[in-house]
């Protein structure tokens, strides 16, 4: 199952690693889910911890069974 395609990034993912992802043109969650690890973290301003919150937001909304 995939993530909504409308549900946007968590807050709590920080404002550098936002405004990064934002400038990627990375809006979504189902955008973050498209993209690796290594390629979230090869963007200046998301660290380790920005990647275990948008994953943990991916599995809650697919743990959930939204469409």
């Amino acid at each position: 199952m995939s993530p909504r395609s409308d549900t946007l990034i968590p807050a709590k993912v920080g404002k550098p690693a936002l405004r990064a992802l934002t400038a990627a043109g990375v809006t979504t969650l189902s955008q973050v889910a498209a993209r690796s690890d290594a390629d979230l973290l090869a963007l200046h301003g998301v660290g380790p911890k920005a990647v275990r919150v948008l994953r943990a937001a991916l599995a809650e909304i697919e743990g959930a069974g939204l469409p």
